[in-house]
C-alpha cells in the first residue's frame, strides 16, 4: 500500500492532542514511538494500523485539510468547526474531550461600568471573526473585529481593541491579564469531523474506525 492509499487523520497540536491520544489508543490506533518524541520535526505519522497515518497541524487548519481531502478524519472544536462552517465536513461525534467556552472579556475597570446588553456597535479582538459578527448580530449590535492568531488577551492593553472574544477554560489567562468575562458565546467540545466526499467513497473504512471511536469516547 502506498502512503496515498492510506486514510489520514489530523490533529490538533496542544491541549486536544493531549486529550485525543488516550482516546485514540482506546480504540486502538497506536502511532510510531517517534509521534512521542518531543525533539522530532516529523508531521506525519505511521500507525500500528497499516492502512491509517496521523498528521499533527494547527487546529485551524485540522479543519482546512479535511474539508479539502488532505485528510480524510481530524478532530477540531466546535469553535473552529462553526467559525469556518465548511460544507464539505461532517462532524459525527463529540469526543467530549476538549471542554471550555467562548466569550467576550473586556478590562476588570470596565466592567462594572458597562452593560453589554446596551451595546450598539461592538470592536472587538479575535481568533473567531464569523463567530463575533453572527453573535453580535443576532443582537443587532454591529461588530468590528479585529482578527489576530494568537495572544488576545494583549489586545486591550494595548490599544487594539477594548474588548476580545476568545476561548476560555479556566479563566487563568483572563486574569492574569485584567481581563473578565461579561459574555458568555457557546460551550465547545472537540468532535470528530470527517470529509463527506471520503465518508461516500470510502466508507469501508472508515465507518469502522468511526465506530472503533465511538466506542472508545463512550468508554471514557
Amino acid at each position: 500500500m502506498t502512503a496515498n492509499d492510506k486514510l489520514i487523520i489530523a490533529l490538533p497540536n496542544g491541549r486536544i492532542l493531549k486529550e485525543a491520544m488516550p482516546l485514540l489508543r482506546r480504540a486502538g490506533i497506536r502511532p510510531e514511538p517517534e509521534f512521542d518524541d518531543p525533539d522530532t520535526r516529523l508531521l506525519r505519522f505511521r500507525t500500528d494500523d497499516p492502512d491509517l497515518d496521523i498528521v499533527r497541524a494547527r487546529a485551524f487548519d485540522v479543519a482546512t485539510f479535511v474539508a479539502f481531502g488532505a485528510a480524510h478524519l481530524g478532530v477540531a472544536g466546535d469553535d473552529v468547526i462553526v467559525e469556518f462552517d465548511y460544507p464539505e465536513i461532517y462532524a459525527p461525534l463529540d469526543l467530549g474531550i476538549g471542554k471550555c467556552h467562548l466569550a467576550v472579556a473586556e478590562p476588570a475597570d470596565l466592567a462594572g461600568k458597562d452593560d453589554p446588553r446596551r451595546w450598539s456597535h461592538v470592536r472587538v479582538a479575535t481568533k473567531y471573526p464569523n463567530v463575533a459578527r453572527k453573535h453580535f448580530a443576532r443582537r443587532g449590535v454591529q461588530a468590528e473585529c479585529i482578527k489576530l492568531n494568537g495572544a488576545i488577551e494583549l489586545a486591550p492593553a494595548l490599544g487594539v481593541a477594548r474588548r476580545i472574544v476568545d476561548l476560555v477554560s479556566s479563566g487563568a489567562t483572563l486574569k492574569a491579564n485584567g481581563l473578565v468575562e461579561v459574555e458568555r458565546i457557546a460551550d465547545v467540545t472537540s468532535r470528530l469531523i470527517v470529509n463527506r466526499a471520503a465518508l461516500k467513497t470510502r466508507h469501508a473504512k472508515m465507518a469502522p474506525l468511526i465506530e472503533r471511536l465511538a466506542e472508545a469516547a463512550r468508554a471514557a
